[in-house]
């Protein structure tokens, strides 16, 4: 696996969006800024979408994409192989799903540092799209969400809590917030997020922070369907 950005996604072109599972083509070359090894800086200005990766026939395309990638049973694992190999992105199975955890935000709306670090990032892309004199900014998200989970580690179930990050999930929030409005959106997300992934072989794409590469982010969600004694590979 390898990390590629900054992708200022909103500020894009349309016919150069793409899906999260598609495969893209673009210039790219290591970070200089960021030492972890996975790290790549992408050029959007000649990104080019390509091929879906179909879910049918139970994800089979999907999980082809990733079969040669290793998938950690614990958490403990994933932080042993940081510590060895410097990995800062790993797929992670829970065993067990505990809670999904919804937190509100200190500030609903961006502090002056977090509009600056925005603003910088955006520049990076070297995608400017002028707005009443003014790039486009993201909304912020008013609300934080956290996984509690299982796994099976070397000292037995050991249990674990993580933030969510995954752009999918925050996409359910914003569509169920306007749908359901401010207090019914809560009940479809926790059903979507725990209940029903709870039925998947989930998995969690796990990354790292580069100041502080000891704290770990839940990146994105994969989640095959689950039958009868299958397995994922």
């Amino acid at each position: 696996m390898i990390r590629l950005y900054p992708v200022p996604f909103r500020l894009l072109t349309q016919d150069q969006k793409f899906k999260k599972w598609q495969w893209v083509e673009a210039r790219v070359e290591k970070a200089r800024d960021d030492h972890r090894p996975e790290s790549h800086r992408i050029y959007v200005d000649n990104l080019v979408p390509g091929e879906e990766i179909s879910p049918r026939q139970n994800w089979w395309e999907r999980l082809q994409a990733i079969r040669s990638l290793p998938i950690y049973e614990s958490f403990e694992a994933l932080e042993a192989a940081r510590e060895k190999d410097n990995i800062s992105l790993g797929l992670l199975r829970p065993q067990r799903l505990v809670d999904l955890e919804i937190r509100a935000e200190r500030h609903k709306e961006w502090t002056r540092e977090e509009r600056d670090k925005l603003m910088r990032d955006q520049a990076q892309g070297n995608l400017f799209q002028e707005t009443s004199g003014t790039l486009q900014q993201l909304q912020k998200m008013p609300f934080s969400f956290y996984y509690r989970y299982e796994c099976d580690g070397p000292a037995g179930e050991q249990q674990h809590l993580h933030k969510i990050v995954d752009w999918e999930a925050c996409q359910l929030f914003r569509n169920l917030w306007r749908e359901h409005g401010e207090d019914h959106w809560q009940a479809p997300f926790r059903a979507r997020l725990l209940e029903e992934f709870s039925r998947k072989h989930l998995l969690f794409l796990m990354g790292n922070m580069h100041r502080y590469q000891h704290q770990w982010l839940i990146v994105s969600l994969i989640y095959p369907p689950k039958r009868p004694q299958q397995t994922l590979f």
